[in-house]
């Protein structure tokens, strides 16, 4: 079965996506901050990582550093509330940047879509 890790520190959205992506038939493991983030990834085997960017613990974006540091492998979505972090250089390294919706189609869709490209399913 496929690992998404979502690193989100709003309790509320966190229960949304994992409700959500268990319904599409993915095992989720939560994260609500950077550094929780990195000791799973260490830990555990994940295909793919949604990141917010406004983490306590560890900036989002260092978290995703450390993250590819380790592992150049997952895909990493970046998903935040904030468009103006697109224009930050370090954000460049993530697979996808998307702007937070209460439609989860885009993210959905992204997921699959970054998953065919690795060669994973669920």
């Amino acid at each position: 079965m496929t690992t998404i890790l979502l690193v989100e520190n709003n309790k509320n959205q966190r229960l949304l996506y994992d409700q959500e992506f268990r319904h599409e038939g993915y095992e989720v493991e939560i994260a609500d901050d950077g550094k929780e983030a990195l000791e799973k990834v260490l830990r555990l085997s994940i295909d793919i990582i949604i990141l917010d960017i406004n983490l306590s613990k560890m900036y989002g974006i260092e978290t995703m550093g450390r993250i590819l540091s380790r592992n150049k492998n997952i895909p990493i979505i970046i998903n935040t509330a904030y468009s103006n972090y697109k224009d930050n250089f370090m954000s460049w390294t993530a697979d996808a940047y998307l702007v937070k919706s209460s439609d989860l189609s885009e993210l959905k869709n992204t997921v699959i879509e970054l998953l065919t490209k690795k060669g994973d399913s669920k």
